[in-house]
């Protein structure tokens, strides 16, 4: 593992792509507080300002919750080490109910990557994430940061792409936990996540993140809103009750596909295939 005294390590520039302010701390938290004090160049990007997210009314009050949102996301940024936050502003799509037409799941792919290539090829980035084809849990904003990222990448000459992701096995061991507990997440079953994320067959990369469990923390800890309901627990505000050393173990670790890398012996290191 490279380390900020590393004075001979390459420095890379990763730009994390991401549909809404909190799924950066869930996803890859720890892997872009690691990859910050290795003293690579670390740029958030995402999508909409979750103006569509579930929060508690007091936060949804007077049309506020982009607002609240896109000011938990730079406190994110800044617990996490990025160096730029850029918020495209695209409409959110919500998670139920229609998706209007403008929404950033409804446009073009043409359309909605044009800010992320330009992007990408003012950075001169190295590596983008983006999430797995399913979108992850097969929220429809999810899956077009896959396709956008896609899209992004090939045009903009981008050489290594990753899909944040999470190994669907353990994500289904958990969810299963959680079922055993009543009136904890009741609408959530293990059934329903049969074909999310990623199958462990697929995976290249799992990122010890254990040492930087607290970043990833306080990164939890500055979207507030997502931590709050109305009518029960929220996974955010679940996993922030979590003891410390309870929450290194559960969340000390992050995966990735690398597109065009064969599945075998998991890497710990994102920017392998460029060293």
């Amino acid at each position: 593992m490279a380390h900020p005294q590393d004075t001979d390590a390459a420095r890379y520039t990763l730009v994390a792509f991401h549909a809404h302010p909190d799924d950066e701390a869930l996803l890859m938290g720890g892997t872009l507080a690691r990859l910050a004090a290795e003293g690579h160049r670390v740029v958030l990007a995402v999508a909409t300002d979750g103006e569509a997210g579930a929060a508690a009314s007091s936060y949804r009050m007077a049309g506020r919750l982009a607002s609240y949102r896109r000011d938990e996301l730079d406190s994110s940024a800044a617990a996490l080490g990025c160096a730029r936050v850029v918020q495209f502003g695209f409409p959110d799509s919500g998670s139920a109910g229609p998706v209007a037409d403008g929404a950033f799941s409804r446009l073009a792919v043409e359309q909605a990557a044009a800010p992320l290539i330009e992007l990408l090829r003012d950075e001169r980035a190295d590596a983008l994430t983006i999430y797995d084809p399913a979108g992850g849990y097969g929220h429809p904003d999810h899956q077009q940061v896959y396709a956008v990222g896609v899209y992004a990448a090939a045009q903009a000459g981008t050489p290594l792409v990753l899909e944040a992701t999470i190994d669907r096995r353990l994500i289904r061991r958990l969810i299963r936990v959680v079922e055993a507990i009543p009136g904890v997440l009741p609408a959530v079953r293990a059934a329903d996540y049969d074909g999310a994320y990623s199958p462990a067959s697929a995976i290249t990369h799992c990122v010890d993140v254990r040492a930087y469990a607290d970043q990833k923390r306080q990164a939890f800890q500055a979207h507030a809103s997502q931590a709050s309901s109305d009518d029960g627990a929220r996974t955010l505000g679940l996993l922030l009750k979590l003891p410390p050393w309870l929450f290194r173990r559960v969340l000390g670790r992050e995966w990735y596909v690398e597109h065009g890398r064969t599945p075998g012996h998991r890497l710990d290191d994102v920017f392998a295939t460029l060293r």
